[in-house]
């Protein structure tokens, strides 16, 4: 079987970087570190895209540890699957550079991004696997309910496992 490529990264929902802002600065003045997963454009009826995936997700792992200068999670715990695409974590000092250690770890994902102190919503930088620069659109998309996460009965667990 051929390897499959992972789907592009076509940005981030409004609401979840919003969320991921609000996090780091609550973590403050520790790191904070999470898991970005994304979402099929397709299910976003305002998108023009098909192919690719949007930022949906931000997942706090079990077991993470945080620090005023270091954050690591336990990798083991990280989702599998075409719809992890990255990470997030702060730096309370307001660097918005990855430093040497955080580009070895970027090696899983498309997207990278550093939010920095104080967090606002410009006090955040987007980063490619080699710690590079990068762009990542900020898309004005309407996530599904959370309370929905939990409705689902023995049919769609049924086709999932198909």
């Amino acid at each position: 079987m051929p390897f499959r490529s992972r789907p592009r990264v076509l940005g981030i929902a409004e609401e979840t970087l919003s969320f991921a802002l609000e996090a780091a600065e609550d973590a403050h003045p520790n790191e904070f570190l999470g898991v970005l997963r994304g979402t099929p454009a397709s299910e976003f009826d305002r998108l023009d895209e098909d192919d690719g995936l949007v930022v949906t997700d931000l997942l706090v792992i079990p077991g993470t540890v945080t620090g005023p200068v270091s954050a690591s999670l336990q990798t083991n715990m990280v989702p599998n699957d075409n719809r992890t695409v990255g990470s997030v974590h702060s730096h309370p000092n307001g660097v918005l550079r990855p430093s040497d250690e955080d580009i070895a770890t970027f090696g899983r994902g498309q997207v990278h991004i550093i939010i920095g102190a104080p967090y606002e919503q410009d006090c955040w930088a987007v980063f490619d696997r080699k710690g590079e620069p990068t762009e990542l659109d900020v898309l004005d998309v309407t996530l599904p309910d959370p309370e929905s996460f939990f409705d689902f009965d023995q049919a769609d667990i049924d086709e999932e496992l198909l």
